[in-house]
């Protein structure tokens, strides 16, 4: 029987199933944002040599981020365009929940999901499991790199000095989910489904909505004028 999950329990769950894997690991969640935690749990599963995928819908990762994730030999990720779930899955159990791998999203929303284990319900974890096996097969696997990120980064600085929403956070001192939340706060950004739009309010500051044919959707910004209107 499926089990019910709050915010501390979907955290603490999550940890045992990374924890406890032992043959395969996939992580599917929209936003490529991993937290210090999770971090040191994949590096441990992957001197283990685990079988480890990682589906996501939109790279956040900053380049000392991709420098650490292609050390990882036996983390695989895959892309895949309108990405909204988020399911973690190992041999023996799943996780269907709201919580984005991130760190924002742990310490500051108030989440919920469902605990599945194959002994108790295999049916269930079978569904769960063959759907994650089809976004992966609908997915397109690559090897984030340090040189692509950095082509795509000049593709976000236009001649009207417009930065990508995760280089007006490093200039901000913040994460980029956070920065995210602070432009909803203050009427930049709308939020419905865990989907970032851009509002009537958000032209004066140049915002923009550019697409990327290998990690999605993103944000530019006039750099002074977002600056001079968030600090």
């Amino acid at each position: 029987m499926a089990k019910f999950l709050n915010t501390s329990a979907t955290n603490y769950y999550l940890e045992e199933l990374i924890k406890s894997s032992s043959e395969r690991l996939i992580l599917i969640s929209p936003f490529l944002k991993l937290n210090e935690r999770i971090k040191e749990l994949l590096e441990d599963k992957n001197r283990l040599k685990l079988d480890i995928r990682i589906v996501y819908g939109k790279s956040e990762l900053q380049p000392e981020e991709i420098s650490w994730l292609n050390e990882l030999t036996y983390v695989r990720t895959s892309f895949c365009k309108n990405l909204h779930a988020k399911c973690y899955i190992n041999e023996s159990s799943c996780i269907i929940t709201s919580l984005n791998l991130y760190e924002f999203s742990q310490v500051n929303n108030n989440e919920m999901g469902i605990y599945v284990s194959r002994d108790d319900d295999a049916e269930l974890y079978r569904d769960a499991y063959d759907e994650a096996q089809r976004i992966i097969r609908i997915s397109d696997e690559v090897r984030v790199k340090l040189e692509k990120i950095s082509s795509e980064a000049s593709e976000e600085i236009d001649a009207n000095s417009k930065l990508s929403s995760s280089k007006i956070a490093k200039k901000l001192g913040v994460k980029t989910p956070e920065l995210l939340e602070m432009m909803v706060s203050n009427g930049y950004l709308s939020l419905e489904d865990d989907k970032h739009s851009l509002t009537e309010k958000s032209q004066a500051l140049g915002g923009e909505l550019k697409k990327s044919k290998r990690f999605g959707e993103y944000f530019v910004w006039f750099e002074d004028k977002t600056l001079e209107a968030l600090s």
